[in-house]
């Protein structure tokens, strides 16, 4: 049986202001998602309720693992039974060395059951594991003896996120705008690492404006979000529609979600 990651009419509030409006999404391990939208619409909200960020208050539906409800678990649970996610704007931990930082959290996915203070993954195999996902990865061994995400560069920070998802294995990747801020090159070469690494053995859902991270990684589905639900999905040919035509159709053919939209976004520019 699939490993499974399912939402179910997911609500999900900010500041007690609704963003999420009944979300139904089902990613199965080894499928590829696309999920699109317009500036607003959700898409990182559905990724950080994923997550379990405490920010995001779920007042109603459901997130379940393989029919196992998780809305009770914190963020760390959900990272040990395989949830993993790319952040948009990564933070900076001064004085963590990305070695360091790593290899204590692929030893706690690997052994979730582990005790603070329990046995590490051995120097020796980590350090071989760790060079190769590098290599792998095209990045200088010295990038593993910086501190996390502190003083790098646009580029720098994703490709650390992209090096994470590499060493933690998890069963579900959340990528959010992965792409943005790079340029072409870097894309591409982010575009290629992630389909490297996740493959078959995982079930990725790429938050995404740019085509081009879908080069390598041609979704099995593509999701359009208006208004804080998902109102359309299909194959990769929408996803070209949308990057090539925007969400003029879109909003035509879903009137009540757009009028949401709107309502969203004269509320966010009164503030």
């Amino acid at each position: 049986m699939s490993e499974t990651l399912k939402i179910t009419d997911l609500h999900v509030a900010v500041e007690g202001k609704p963003i999420l409006r009944g979300v139904n999404l089902t990613i199965n391990r080894g499928e590829t998602h696309a999920l699109m939208g317009p500036n607003g619409s959700g898409k990182s909200t559905l990724g950080n309720a994923i997550m379990g960020h405490p920010s995001y208050e779920v007042t109603g539906g459901s997130i379940e693992i393989n029919g196992q409800d998780i809305l009770e678990w914190d963020a760390s649970e959900r990272a040990r039974a395989g949830i993993f996610m790319a952040f948009q704007r990564p933070m900076s931990i001064p004085g963590v060395k990305m070695a360091d930082f790593l290899r204590h959290a692929a030893t706690n996915v690997r052994n979730p059951d582990r005790k603070e203070g329990a046995d590490l993954i051995p120097m020796r195999e980590f350090r071989k594991e760790l060079k190769e996902k590098m290599s792998q990865l095209r990045m200088d061994v010295e990038f593993a003896r910086r501190y996390v995400n502190d003083g790098f560069s646009g580029g720098e920070m994703k490709r650390a996120e992209i090096l994470q998802m590499a060493m933690l294995r998890p069963k579900f990747a959340i990528l959010d705008e992965t792409d943005s801020g790079l340029d072409v090159d870097a894309v591409k070469l982010a575009s290629q690492s992630i389909a490297e690494i996740g493959g078959a053995e995982m079930g990725i859902l790429i938050i995404t404006h740019h085509d081009k991270l879908l080069d390598y990684n041609t979704p099995d589905f593509t999701h359009v979000m208006l208004g804080g639900k998902i109102v359309e999905t299909g194959g990769v040919e929408l996803a070209q529609e949308l990057y090539t035509q925007g969400y003029d159709r879109i909003r035509e053919s879903y009137p009540e979600e757009a009028a949401i939209e709107e309502e969203q976004a004269e509320e966010t520019a009164a503030v």
